[in-house]
């Protein structure tokens, strides 16, 4: 399924959920019993992504929403929360009143829970995520659009390489028209070793987002390709070659689990960064080993690192939804009730909104 139909399949119903809003009203008397002096936790890493979007925005992102992975190999941490709220993360930021969050917390509950049973299961969350994810593209493609404009001055459709390369530099303090003239000439750019560097990955990264026949050119398609490759299958794989390359240290092409696991470079200089590096090793070896590694042979092909970072998989999305579930689900029932959404709320959205869950039942 291409990833335009998907997103109209996936919008659709979307759109069809608006009528579900009367069920959620049983959920809001729930929220006005919650305890008002919950403290919402400090989940800040999207937050400030977002403050250096503006400077960068004709450079490919290194989070991208909804993916598993950073482009740098890291894992996205907020990614339960990408999946889970799509577009409206920003409406559960530190700022936001307690009381008001639990509400939209309810709301999103309500509509989850599509059945109207008052739990949900791993499919109604399967379905959410593919949901949730389509938000994301939709973000994306819109972005993209003000995104080529930037780079495509004349309007006529088509961005080179070298008009590319004259917007790049700009934004990195160099002269727009001295470095339009050189290119022109071609004369050899002044630039250092960090930006020549930058400029050969991202020439790299412009080659495979050019769809055959190769010109060079790229189209404002190509152009969000090139921004987000999670959402074309040629520069999926090429992203996925590029953290391969990476992490792979005997040069085999494929990753082992302590490739995987492999500390940044640096040293551990207090018993707080020595538990910083645990927590690196046990997150990442818990997922490489439960989600990554789909045949349990201990070593992670290409193949199988791009099945788990691809987005629109939705076994993918199911094997998540069940995750999820599953690290809320203390009644062990495999569904996820309101009760338990409250109580985990900063695993869902980045916020605690409750201190005193034992008491939620009760009064529910």
């Amino acid at each position: 399924m291409s990833p335009m139909v998907w997103l109209v399949a996936m919008t659709s119903r979307q759109n069809s959920l608006c009528g579900l809003a009367v069920h959620g009203l049983w959920l809001l008397g729930l929220v006005f019993l919650m305890d008002a002096s919950a403290r919402p936790a400090n989940h800040s890493s999207t937050r400030e992504r977002a403050t250096n979007r503006e400077e960068n925005e004709i450079l490919p992102p290194d989070h991208l929403n909804g993916v598993k992975l950073e482009m740098d190999g890291h894992l996205n941490r907020d990614f339960h929360q990408e999946v889970f709220l799509g577009k409206d993360m920003d409406g559960f930021d530190e700022d936001s009143e307690p009381k008001r969050s639990r509400r939209k917390l309810m709301v999103i509950f309500s509509k989850v829970d599509v059945n109207t049973d008052r739990r949900i299961s791993a499919k109604e969350m399967q379905h959410w995520i593919m949901e949730k994810t389509a938000e994301h593209f939709q973000e994306a493609v819109k972005e993209n659009k003000l995104h080529f404009g930037a780079v495509d001055p004349d309007g006529d459709g088509h961005v080179s390489w070298d008009e590319y390369k004259v917007k790049f530099l700009a934004s990195k303090g160099h002269n727009e028209k001295e470095i339009a003239d050189a290119i022109r000439n071609h004369e050899e750019l002044k630039v250092d070793e960090e930006t020549q560097e930058v400029l050969e990955n991202l020439k790299g990264r412009w080659y495979q987002a050019d769809n055959p026949p190769a010109d060079l050119l790229l189209t404002e398609d190509e152009f969000l390709s090139f921004l987000h490759p999670e959402h074309s299958r040629g520069m999926l794989k090429f992203m996925v070659k590029e953290i391969v390359r990476d992490l792979d240290q005997d040069g085999d092409k494929q990753l082992s689990l302590p490739e995987f696991i492999s500390l940044p470079v640096g040293t551990v200089e207090n018993q707080q960064g020595q538990d910083i590096d645990d927590n690196w090793v046990n997150d990442r070896k818990k997922e490489f080993e439960e989600l990554i590694d789909s045949d349990h042979d201990g070593i992670v092909t290409m193949e199988e690192l791009e099945n788990y970072m691809d987005p629109m998989n939705e076994y993918n999305a199911l094997n998540e939804a069940k995750q999820m579930i599953a690290i809320a689900d203390e009644n062990q029932n495999h569904h996820l009730e309101p009760e338990e959404i409250l109580k985990y709320s900063e695993f869902f959205t980045g916020s605690k909104l409750m201190d005193y869950a034992r008491n939620v039942h009760e009064e529910f």
